[in-house]
């Protein structure tokens, strides 16, 4: 995979740290990599966006490329943002023509987006999904851990099947360190919902570590798929539990 989209069910769960962690792995594998954010909202000129966090995170200066194409000050989507500060929409194609660009000199780029997976990015209502069709790419799908994710991801993934867009799988974007019963049981839920494999589980608060720290720790929290070591069957026997506390592996 050259390019892959990264999609969150909804906003403020852990897209940036999971790339950070996907570009991360690759780069210690030897790959070049780029983080192509097609709108950064809610942040002033000069102000660290969504993909240089990733980049310095995942490999520092000079390790991984970040983009952007556009910022809009309002913390809004994309479309509304970009209509209330008066400046030109992301179009879907320009995405898809950015990505492309990149993938010509890196061996992975990971577009991340803005909220879920069919937030607007302009007036026409072209979405995320739009440009992953255009590009051809898998999408990965960052979930919340706990309850309402499993409405949401099972949402996510059936407007992924309606347009023909591949599901490569679902992280979980901030694992907590005390989670309650429901974070417990969606380990054995939510791949059954997604219709995909659980290929990862972020810790909450990683995004505070060094950018040291983080690489070291990052193929703790990513399966072989995404080039980490996490063991999904292990973390559910380990976390997850059923009706009467059983623990399902799987």
């Amino acid at each position: 995979m050259s390019v892959i989209v990264v999609s969150g069910t909804g906003t403020e769960i852990g897209k940036t740290v999971v790339t950070a962690a996907v570009a991360a792995l690759a780069v210690a594998a030897g790959r070049s990599v780029a983080v192509l954010k097609p709108a950064q909202t809610g942040l002033a000129a000069g102000e660290p966006g969504d993909a240089a966090e990733a980049a310095r995170l995942a490999g520092g200066a000079g390790a991984v490329t970040a983009v952007e194409l556009a910022r809009y000050p309002d913390p809004l989507a994309p479309a509304t943002a970009a209509q209330r500060a008066g400046l030109p929409p992301v179009r879907a194609h320009q995405v898809a023509e950015a990505a492309e660009d990149l993938a010509r000199e890196h061996d992975l780029v990971l577009v991340e987006g803005a909220g879920g997976l069919l937030v607007r990015l302009d007036d026409r209502d072209a979405t995320l999904a739009d440009a992953a069709k255009l590009l051809r790419a898998p999408v990965l799908v960052v979930a919340p851990a706990g309850l309402g994710t499993l409405n949401s991801t099972a949402l996510t993934a059936e407007a992924l099947h309606a347009r023909g867009l591949e599901q490569l799988g679902v992280v979980i974007g901030s694992w907590p360190r005390r989670p309650d019963l429901a974070a417990r049981c969606n380990l054995a839920d939510l791949p059954r919902v997604a219709g995909a494999p659980l290929l990862g589980a972020v810790p909450e608060g990683v995004g505070t570590l060094s950018p040291r720290a983080f690489r070291a720790a990052a193929p703790d929290w990513l399966s072989p798929r995404l080039g980490g070591s996490w063991d999904p069957s292990a973390f559910v026997a380990t976390h997850g539990t059923l009706l009467g506390g059983r623990a399902e592996e799987g």
